[in-house]
């Protein structure tokens, strides 16, 4: 890989070498105009931070010229509002790979960038921001600069790149050595379906070795320290949230098999782990179309209602293909839906046969599943 990476800057250098010169071994003009104005958003704009992903805020400025009539690329640059931008906080690159005179900034990420700047979980503080033109190479800062003021999520400044769960009240025991590891859905955000035991403990730790920083979950927050319960023993999942300081939970009452053309619904035992299992299951009584038809998904009822799982991305009979089986949660609960799954093999019906059916949501995996028809 390293003398991949050589190669590839070598090939890189050559070709900016080779464009910025001339035949002649002089350097062109690689210059280019500075963004003269700033449009979006408004300067002192204040920002409430909301913790969902798809919230965003959009910035926009004039486009500058090149002086060889080419495109020109962009950085929207963040500052402390005392700072002059030669150290910056953080630079995010422009819509389009850089070639567009705009940006959208998700508020999450935007929230990190208050932490750099001293701002604290819940408080107030202002940023500076402004943009740079260039062609790749002498970027030139805009003519303006604005001042944005955020309020910062209830989160964490120093969010874990991995967690885990420790504690009796799991089914990994009070040795965080033997902690699990839980599913990263995306930074900062993290889940796991787990059985746990009332009366005892646990916690998420972010390492299973040396000291680790320990989290809990007290009233509607994430908090560092501590330690967490549940109410009753049950399979739950939590879903942790550094970014917002913030967690979702929900008891897990039954997992399913859903033949979708009987609307046959077959309960799967909760086997450990993240992981619903039958055994040697004999489907009967099914006639017609309600035994011939291929389709397939799993339905689940918890504590916050009933969601179904479905294939990711297709609605076509398997491939062949791994990823065919994995699966996502979806809260329209319909017989009739995209994202069903086939029999595979195709047979001449769901009735008089035996199946082994494994439904699986650890988190060491792709959340998946598996059909064997004995």
């Amino acid at each position: 890989m390293k003398t991949v990476m050589i190669k590839l800057t070598m090939i890189i250098s050559l070709t900016v070498a080779l464009v910025a010169c001339s035949s002649n071994g002089e350097v062109r003009d690689l210059g280019v105009t500075a963004v003269q104005t700033l449009y979006e958003p408004d300067n002192g704009k204040a920002v409430v931070l909301q913790a969902s992903a798809s919230a965003t805020l959009y910035f926009e400025w004039e486009p500058a010229r090149a002086e060889d009539g080419g495109a020109v690329l962009y950085e929207v640059v963040f500052d402390k509002a005392d700072g002059d931008f030669s150290d910056p906080l953080f630079i995010a690159t422009a819509d389009n790979n850089g070639g567009a005179n705009h940006a959208t900034i998700t508020h999450k990420q935007l929230n990190r960038i208050a932490a750099m700047a001293g701002v604290e979980s819940s408080q107030q503080g202002a940023l500076k921001w402004t943009v740079f033109s260039s062609k790749g190479i002498n970027p030139v800062k805009a003519g303006q600069e604005r001042t944005l003021t955020l309020t910062r999520l209830a989160g964490f400044a120093d969010v874990p790149g991995q967690l885990y769960i420790t504690g009796e009240a799991t089914e990994a025991g009070g040795d965080i050595s033997n902690a699990l590891v839980l599913r990263k859905v995306t930074d900062g955000e993290f889940e796991i379906y787990m059985k746990f035991t009332e009366g005892k403990t646990f916690k998420f730790v972010n390492t299973k070795t040396g000291t680790p920083v320990e989290y809990s979950l007290s009233g509607e927050k994430l908090v560092e320290g501590g330690a967490s319960t549940v109410s009753k023993t049950g399979i739950y999942m939590f879903y942790v949230d550094f970014n917002a300081g913030s967690f979702i939970s929900k008891e897990v009452t039954k997992v399913s098999l859903f033949l979708n053309w009987s609307q046959r619904e077959i309960e799967l035992p909760y086997k450990g782990m993240g992981v619903w299992e039958l055994l040697n299951h004999a489907v009967t009584g099914l006639e017609g179309n309600d035994s011939s038809d291929d389709r397939y998904k799993f339905r689940m009822q918890s504590s916050a209602g009933e969601t179904e799982w479905r294939a990711i991305n297709n609605d076509s009979k398997p491939t062949g293909n791994e990823a065919y089986y994995y699966m996502v949660e979806r809260t329209n609960v319909e017989q009739w839906t995209n994202n069903q799954i086939w029999k595979n093999p195709a047979t001449d019906g769901w009735n008089g046969k035996t199946y082994d059916v494994m439904f699986s949501l650890n988190p060491e995996g792709a959340y998946t599943h598996n059909l064997v028809i004995k």
